[in-house]
């Protein structure tokens, strides 16, 4: 007989993670470690070891995007599987191009939930069929017409962002971009939040070159 599946549950809301918990509750799987932000995850990830990592998108600080990029390296046998309320295409298509093994939404049932997990195991896909269809689309149009990593990602800002990531790419301080744009430093701050949150990545300088490499890929 086989060892229970050993699964992570990384979600910032205590009542989610107790919901799942509950809904995986069975012999042959096994909750060997939860977490509640993105930065507690990578630290008891590479400790606990798990073979699925079950992790929402949206959190404070680091988004589950940017855990998947730190983490696939040094966990390369762990399947990240996204668990969220968003089925966002393009959400969806960066999870994937950041090597996550399936994307699913917080409205499956527990039965269903345990079957998906179960069927990691065995290398099914953890993914409606309509979600996977939609994500395959999507990656054969950006093969097609060359989209990166970068630029798929700058697709998820609002037009305000994009307008405060390129004054910051210029070198602009956050009051020379908020006289630019005749909104308070305090606006910029969030804006400029909400773009590493975005772009998974960890401060300003990486969010340029992300700003940078995205319009080179877009010519």
């Amino acid at each position: 007989m086989s060892s229970p599946l050993r699964v992570m549950l990384v979600d910032d809301h205590a009542l989610v993670r107790s919901a799942v918990r509950g809904a995986l509750e069975a012999p042959d799987i096994e909750i060997v470690a939860e977490a509640s932000s993105a930065e507690a995850a990578f630290d008891e990830a590479l400790r606990a070891r798990p073979d699925v990592i079950l992790l929402d998108v949206d959190m404070p600080g680091m988004s589950g995007l940017q855990l998947i990029r730190e983490l696939r390296p040094r966990l390369p046998e762990a399947k990240i599987v996204m668990l969220t309320v968003s089925g966002d295409d393009r959400t969806v298509l960066e999870a994937m191009r950041l090597g996550a093994a399936g994307y699913l939404t917080k409205d499956l049932g527990p039965e269903a939930l345990q079957r998906t997990v179960r069927g990691i195991r065995s290398g099914d896909l953890p993914m409606s069929r309509r979600m996977a269809a939609r994500a395959m689309r999507r990656f054969i149009e950006g093969d097609v017409h060359g989209v990166g990593v970068e630029e798929s990602l700058l697709g998820t800002l609002s037009s305000r962002e994009l307008e405060v990531l390129a004054h910051l790419a210029d070198g602009l301080t956050d009051r020379e971009i908020a006289g630019a744009l005749v909104i308070s430093p305090r606006t910029v701050e969030t804006h400029v939040g909400n773009v590493l949150r975005k772009l998974g990545v960890r401060n300003r300088a990486e969010a340029a070159r992300s700003y940078r490499e995205g319009r080179e890929g877009a010519f």
